[in-house]
């Protein structure tokens, strides 16, 4: 990475920034400044509200779950969610006609990020049953311009799986070979079962040098809505999008931040409760679907299960067949091919109801695929369990 990027030598260092920098180089030299040139209050944010150094907080929460040492200042940049840095990166880092290397199935924003930045996404296939390191050595090989990143996300969102930190050794190791950045998105790091921690990218030596990493506070605190995260490791990258997000944004809300660093710096018992809760209702979901006669297979992290069409369905499609669900079952479900074209045949199903409301649900599709699909019955029969037995 030694040239700059495209739209950064477009996007001259915001003033302000530069002001602040030469302010604080003089006052670490001694000198007296009188600073009259920012519109900001001069008195005290109210000890109630003021935060403690967010950055540090999850440059900590890196090293006791990750045993990554990351730098506060250098290393990590506090993102409107991860979704926001991820999107503001791919802006700051992306000329026209670039390739980037997206999965697919994937969240949209990681193929539509770079899309809308101007690059063209080539998509490497991946899922349980696929070798995505062959797919993504087979899209290098046959990439002309080289591509200039790659995308990861695992725990994966839609299709659930996972990784361990050998994977990762093995896309460092090439990606370094072949000079391709490497974003990493670990929304669903502590969403896992089975004792079967995730790993992030940064654990791999050398993975600083090409990658960064994005987290989110929504699905590790349910704290969606909130829009709080990350982005962290590779220096120059983190610089890139503090430019752009210099331009656009002053941060999160103060008080957010106060709760971020509330929820990274206190107590975690919540996170066990939270991972044991979605255990719980992955559970009740894949026992209820087996019953109903719809086996699927049993996710280990995330809060979603990538479930098979079933085969007298498949010909019809996943949105088809979601349609089904909704009219017939009272049911609904994201159809695979939302997340792209390798995601036709599923169906993403969100761990995102109470276990009696999923039992429910699993009843209703067990009338639906047996053929007892009156809609007037489910919904006579349907009973709406706010709140009980999460």
């Amino acid at each position: 990475m030694s040239e700059e990027f495209y739209r950064i030598k477009r996007l001259p260092p915001y003033v302000f920034t530069e002001v602040n920098a030469l302010k604080a180089k003089a006052r670490a030299a001694g000198r007296d400044v009188i600073d009259l040139g920012m519109g900001n209050p001069d008195g005290p944010t109210p000890p109630h509200i003021g935060i403690a150094g967010l950055r540090r907080a999850c440059a900590a929460y890196y090293a006791r779950r990750f045993a990554v040492e990351l730098d506060p200042e250098r290393e990590v940049i506090v993102s409107l969610g991860s979704k926001e840095g991820l999107a503001n990166l791919a802006q700051a880092i992306t000329a026209p006609g670039d390739i980037v290397l997206v999965p697919n199935p994937c969240y949209p924003i990681h193929a539509f990020g770079f899309i809308m930045a101007g690059a063209a996404v080539r998509h490497v296939p991946v899922g349980p049953e696929v070798d995505f390191l062959g797919e993504l050595k087979k899209a290098v090989q046959h990439s002309i311009p080289a591509p200039l990143a790659i995308v990861l996300n695992f725990p994966a969102n839609p299709t659930a799986q996972t990784v361990d930190l050998d994977f990762y050794g093995e896309v460092v190791a090439f990606c370094r070979r072949h000079n391709i950045i490497v974003l990493s998105d670990l929304a669903y790091a502590e969403i896992y079962f089975d004792d079967k921690p995730p790993p992030s990218i940064l654990e791999v030596p050398g993975a600083r040098d090409i990658a960064v990493e994005f987290t989110s506070l929504s699905k590790t605190y349910s704290m969606a809505g909130w829009r709080i995260g990350f982005a962290v490791g590779n220096a120059r990258l983190i610089a890139a999008l503090a430019r752009v997000k210099s331009y656009l944004d002053y941060g999160a809300f103060t008080p957010i931040q106060v709760a971020a660093t509330a929820a990274l710096n206190g107590p975690q018992d919540c996170i066990t409760e939270i991972r044991e809760r979605y255990r719980a209702r992955r559970d009740v979901l894949v026992d209820g679907l087996c019953q109903a006669g719809w086996p699927i297979p049993e996710p280990e992290a995330t809060m979603f299960a990538w479930a098979p069409v079933p085969p007298a369905y498949r010909e019809i499609g996943s949105l088809a067949f979601s349609k089904l669900l909704l009219e017939q079952a009272n049911v609904a479900v994201s159809p695979g091919v939302g997340f792209g074209e390798y995601g036709e045949g599923f169906v993403r199903i969100a761990l995102v109801e109470n276990r009696q409301r999923l039992r429910q649900a699993t009843r209703n599709i067990k009338a639906f695929l047996s053929g007892r699909n009156d809609i007037a019955e489910l919904r006579r029969g349907e009973t709406r369990l706010v709140g009980a037995g999460s």
